[in-house]
Parts: C-alpha cells; structure tokens; sequence
C-alpha cells in the first residue's frame, strides 16, 4: 500500500482530550516491548503448528517431530523459544517430557486468530 493510498483528514485538527486520554492509558514501553515479543513468537508459522498440535493435544517431542514431519532437533529448538515466550510448557513423564500450552490465554489467542482467519 502506497502512502498515498492511506486515507488523510482533509484537516490538520488535534482533538486534545483524545490525545491526553490515549497519552494517559498508554502502556509504558517496556510492556508494549514485552507485547511485540510475544506477538513475534505468533510470527512463525512452525511454531503456530507446534501451538495448534498442543491446543490439540498434550504431546511429546517425539510424537509431534512424527506428526509435524520434522526431526526431533528442529521442533526441540522452536519449543525451547515458545518456552522462553512461555507459551508453552512440559512436565516430566519418565524419561519423557510432554508438552502442552502455557495456560488458557495462548489456547484463547490461538483459537480467536483461527476465528478470524477463517471468517
């Protein structure tokens, strides 16, 4: 999109009250940092299917290497960064660590996006 094809006021008004009230609710930069991070790990479409399998199902890295068709190290590695984005999480179960998502708010993110992709 072209800058020309953003619509424009055909009049250069600032509406203060607006201004100061969007000023005053603004999150503080460290938050919204926070926020992009997290939308960052969204932005991958390996870790959307690991996070779409988990909404599924709790799996472990076996298991979801075999159903993503791709080697145990490449879906290690992408579940180690949506576990720093803690947007997933594991727990032992033998010599195995199962992993499911972080809590209802990743499966509630998830969901809403497929919702709105698909309207």
């Amino acid at each position: 999109m072209a800058i020309q094809d953003v619509e424009q006021c055909d009049l250069h008004e600032v509406h203060e009250d607006k201004v100061r009230r969007l000023a005053a609710e603004m999150p503080d930069e460290d938050s919204l940092y926070d926020l992009a991070e997290l939308f960052k790990a969204f932005g991958d479409s390996t870790r959307i299917r690991i996070m779409f399998a988990l909404l599924k199902e709790e799996i472990c890295v076996c298991d979801l290497a075999e159903t993503l068709g791709m080697t145990q190290s490449a879906v290690s590695h992408q579940l180690r960064l949506l576990k720093q984005a803690r947007l997933v999480a594991g727990r032992r179960e033998g010599k195995q660590i199962i992993y499911y998502l972080a809590d209802d708010h990743v499966r509630t993110i998830i969901e809403m996006g497929m919702e709105h992709v698909n309207e």
